[in-house]
This record gives structure tokens, sequence and C-alpha cells, in this order.
């Protein structure tokens, strides 16, 4: 009964409770010619189609699908997409327009226009590796801060603890960007007064550093942040193809340990699912001066071995004092990175599989979510781009 639609839209979702901020990153780059430096779904196309996302290859622009994106990850506890956020190298010093943007379609075409969106919070990964555009202490007020408030900070679902925007920083020490040490965290502080002339009472400001170190620490406290985040667990094999999960499961729980010891107030964990980054070890990635091979041993968590993790990673953080950062939020690694491959998603080769585990030890179970492919449902078209067509005949029974 394929291709029969039961109802006039999705169904709306019924989001698990979860006792603290459950947050996916979520890398925005599955609209046909947004990422630039991959061709998205079609560099999988061919000899990748275990990875091939539940929906069919998809344009992640259409609001529809953003919906489909939101009500499984709510079902499942994932309460929070921090975006990565990217500004073309050629806008810095200049007023923000969506137009400068890389890859935006994932917040100002998908998540702004989904019916969803309530469901679920969202904020931002300011990207600023040197092939993005960094910014400077001129810049960061009169260019990024007023587009950020009125675009983001202001909207209802954005991310704010203690009425505070939380802003992640991918490289934290923005390269490049700032004259000193002190420069940057005079800056932080002035965003963080800008905030308050807008009705917040400042901001908290994240860094990625997943191989932490006191002196890294130190340095990033001098700099103006708050606590320090990975966008994957930092955990890397030994060697090519590691097939040891409980030493994968140990060594990830080790990571968070060895950070709390640094301060247990201010990092929190990130689980990663599985890394294989395959699809990059070709002559296009190595041109564009990739080294994905050199540092990126493939291994893979079961998704029961990932349940585990979750469990171990939530007991750590719960025995932290009051106020803890790792108390409060979790990390998952990562929504939808397809080719780089890190994902929860619902996928054609896992199902919903990484989502049961999320949910299991991280909710309070208190919902029935819906075990659906679209396609069961009657609903179609979601790829006009990419070389693959709908997958339309996906077979219900692997899906749960």
């Amino acid at each position: 009964m394929y291709n029969i639609k039961f109802n006039s839209y999705i169904p709306q979702p019924e989001p698990a409770k979860a006792d603290r901020i459950v947050a996916a990153h979520y890398y925005a780059a599955w609209k046909y010619g947004a990422a630039k430096v991959h061709g998205g779904f079609n560099d999988l196309a061919e000899e990748y189609p275990d990875r091939t996302p539940l929906m069919g290859y998809y344009d992640e622009e259409n609001p529809e699908v953003c919906d489909w994106e939101i009500k499984w990850a709510a079902e499942h506890g994932i309460n929070c997409f921090i975006y990565c956020w990217y500004r073309k190298k050629e806008n810095m010093g200049k007023p923000v327009t969506v137009e400068d943007l890389r890859c935006p379609h994932g917040l100002h075409e998908a998540l702004f226009n989904a019916k969803f969106q309530k469901h679920m919070k969202f904020a931002l990964m300011f990207e600023t590796s040197i092939r993005w555009c960094g910014t400077d202490e001129t810049d960061m007020i009169e260019n990024l801060m007023p587009f950020w408030m009125e675009n983001y900070f202001k909207r209802e679902n954005y991310l704010v603890i203690d009425n505070k925007p939380v802003l992640f920083v991918y490289n934290y020490r923005l390269e490049s960007c700032f004259k000193s040490v002190e420069t940057q965290k005079e800056t932080f502080n002035k965003c963080r007064e800008y905030a308050k002339k807008h009705g917040f009472d400042g901001m908290i400001f994240a860094s990625s550093d997943v191989a932490s170190t006191n002196a890294n620490y130190q340095e990033q406290i001098s700099r103006g942040y708050d606590f320090t985040f990975g966008y994957s667990a930092g955990y890397r094999a030994p060697y090519d193809f590691y097939e040891n999960e409980d030493d994968i499961v140990d060594k990830q729980c080790e990571k968070f340990i060895s950070q709390l010891e640094i301060d247990e107030m201010r990092f929190i964990p990130t689980a990663s699912c599985f890394s294989d980054p395959t699809p990059r070890f070709t002559q296009h990635w190595i041109d564009l001066g990739c080294k994905y091979r050199e540092w990126s041993n493939i291994w893979y968590l079961s998704p029961m071995k990932f349940k585990e993790l979750l469990k171990r990673l939530k007991k750590i953080s719960d025995s932290l004092p009051e106020g803890a950062w790792g108390k409060k939020i979790i990390m998952i690694d990562n929504w939808n990175e397809w080719d780089e491959g890190h994902f929860v998603a619902p996928s054609h080769k896992f199902g919903f599989k990484y989502l049961q585990a999320i949910r299991e030890a991280l909710t309070e179970c208190n919902n029935l979510p819906d075990y659906i492919a679209p396609h069961d449902q009657g609903f179609t078209g979601y790829n006009k781009s990419w070389k693959t067509p709908d997958f339309s005949e996906f077979c219900s029974d692997k899906l749960k």
C-alpha cells in the first residue's frame, strides 16, 4: 500500500521528554550546489547506497523535509539542532545578508518555514576555519551581532539559557581574527552588552575543543568562553576498521572524564556513533587539501553499544555538581553528516536504531514514535535535484 496518502500532512510530533538539552550537530549541505566543496548526495549515489536517508535523497531547503526531521528527532529526545553557520570570505567587514552565507537554506528556507519548528530549539555554530570568513572586534559588533540578533537570537525557538542566547564557536581561537586573546574577550563582553540592550541578560559563548589540556582550558577562559563542547567525542581509533566496541565506549567516556578532571563545571559530553569518512578519501578531496585518510581510521558502534555509551555519559554527568554545564547539555555527533560518515538520522542502513538508542538512554520514553517512512504514507517528491530518484520502495519491516 505504498504511495497512498493517509494524511494531508505529516503526523504531528509527540516529543519524548528529556531532563536536559539533547543537541545534535546539523550540517546543512544537502541543497543541490550549496556545499561547493563537495557534490552532496551525488557523491554517494553510485558507491554508497547504504547511506541513503530514509526519505531518499532530498532537497534540504524544503520545509516539509525539515518537518520530518523535527518529528523524528523530537520523538527520540533530540530537542535542539546546532546548525553550522558559515559566512563567505568576501563578506568580511561588511553588513551581512542571507546571500552572504554558505548553506543558509537549512535555517532560512527550511526550519523557519517548517510547521513543526516550535518542537525544535536551534543554535548557531559559527564556523571560522580559514576557508570561511572570520571576524574581528569591529566586524563582530557592527555586522555579525545585528544580523544574529534580528534573524536568530530573537526567535522563540533559539537556544537561550538563563535569558542568554548561546553561540557555539568552531575554532575557538578564531585564528587571525583578533589582535590578541584580551581583544577577543573584550569583544565577547561587548557582545554580551549588546544582547542586554535587546532584552537579554547577556550571551553565552561555547568553545570547540575535544583535545583540551589545562593550557587550552586556561586560554579559553582568557578568550571569554563559558563552556567547552566537541563536534565529535574526539575519539581516534588506533587503526583502520577498528572493531573493539567496548574499547571505543571506554575511550569516549575516558575522554570526557579527563576533561572533567581539568574543570568539572565547564565541559559537556559529546557522544559519537561511528566514524567512516570513506567517501572523502577520493582524489577530489585530496586536491582540496583534505587529509582525511591520514587521521580518520574507521570505526562503528552498534546502536546497542551507542545506547550503552549514552547511558554511561549521562551517569557521569548526573554526578556533577549543580550548575555544571555537563549536567545541562549532551551533544550528539551527528544528525546528518552523510558523506563525512557520522549520522543518527534515519537511514537505509540503520533505520531508526540510533535514534531509538538516544530515546531509551536519555528520555522518559513517555511517547510512542511513528516508525513510518514518508513513502509508506504517500509523501513523495522530496528529490528534484539529485541523481538518484526518490526511494519509494523502502521496506517498512527494516525500520525497527
